[in-house]
C-alpha cells in the first residue's frame, strides 16, 4: 500500500479532505487514515515535527502494510536557484546535523549507517513528471538536508549548499528515509520551498504557505495518476 506522509497538518489536510472510505488507525503519538484517494488505496498520516517524530510515524506505517512511501511538504531552499514555489524532488537524502567527526566520520554520517540515503529512482521520475504539470513551478531533484534546527540564516544556508551540496533543508526526511532504506521499502521526499532559508524564513513561511501547501497536493495527485497505471 502507498504511504504518504507529511510534518504538519497544512501539509496533508488538502489530501485528507479528499480521501475516501476514511478509516482512523489510533497510534502512540500519532494518527493514521487509511482510504482511497483517487482511486488508489493509501494510508495517510500527519508525522509530526523532527526527525525522531518523523522515525516513528514512519515505522508506524511500515507496520500497517505501507510498501512505497511519499513525504511530502515545505522546506526551506539552499539552491541558489531556487525559489518561493519551487519544488524540489529528493535524490537522496542526509542528516545535516551529525556530527560524529571527532571520531574520523565524515560530517553528516551515523557511525554504522551510509552517508546518504537514496530515494527510489521510480518514484523519483513519477514526482518529476507530476511536478512539471504545476503551472508555474520549478522542479528540480537534489540532495535533501534534514536536521532537528529550523534554518533561517544565510551562514547557515551557504554551510549546507557547500559541505553537503544540499538543495532545500527541512526536519524529517532524512529520518524517514532512513526507516524505509532499512526495511528495503521505496521512497521519495517532495519538498515545495516555503522560504528561502534565510534571515527573512520566517515571514515567508507562514505568507507562502498556503500556496506551496496546494503546489504539494498537485504534485502528489499527479503521482498517483501514474503510480495507478504501473504495474
Amino acid at each position: 500500500m502507498l504511504a504518504i506522509m507529511g510534518a504538519m497538518d497544512e501539509e496533508i489536510e488538502l489530501l485528507l479532505t479528499d480521501l475516501q472510505d476514511r478509516e482512523t488507525l489510533e497510534r502512540p503519538g500519532a494518527t493514521l487514515y487509511r482510504g482511497v484517494l483517487d482511486g488508489v488505496p493509501v494510508l495517510l498520516t500527519r508525522g509530526g515535527i523532527g526527525k525522531v517524530n518523523a522515525a516513528m510515524t514512519a515505522t508506524y506505517l511500515l507496520l500497517e502494510g505501507a510498501d512505497r512511501v511519499i513525504f511530502t511538504g515545505v522546506a526551506g531552499g539552499v539552491h541558489p536557484d531556487l525559489r518561493v514555489g519551487d519544488i524540489v524532488v529528493s535524490t537522496d537524502l542526509v542528516q545535516h546535523d551529525v556530527d560524529v567527526t571527532a571520531l574520523g566520520y565524515e560530517l553528516g554520517t551515523i557511525p554504522g549507517e551510509v552517508p546518504a540515503w537514496a530515494a527510489d529512482e521510480r518514484l523519483r521520475v513519477a514526482a518529476l513528471e507530476a511536478a512539471g504539470e504545476v503551472e508555474g513551478v520549478r522542479a528540480l531533484e537534489g540532495r535533501v538536508a534534514s536536521g532537528d534546527q529550523f534554518i533561517a540564516s544565510a551562514g547557515d544556508v551557504q554551510r549546507l549548499w557547500t559541505r553537503f551540496g544540499a538543495a532545500c533543508a527541512e526536519m524529517e526526511g532524512a529520518a524517514v528515509a532512513q526507516v524505509c532504506a532499512k526495511a528495503g521499502v521505496p521512497f521519495v521526499v517532495i519538498r515545495s520551498v516555503s522560504d528561502t532559508a534565510d534571515h527573512d524564513a520566517n515571514v515567508d513561511y507562514r505568507t507562502f504557505m498556503p500556496l506551496v501547501a496546494r503546489h504539494a497536493k498537485q504534485v502528489v495527485r499527479g503521482m498517483l495518476a501514474r503510480l495507478s497505471t504501473q504495474a
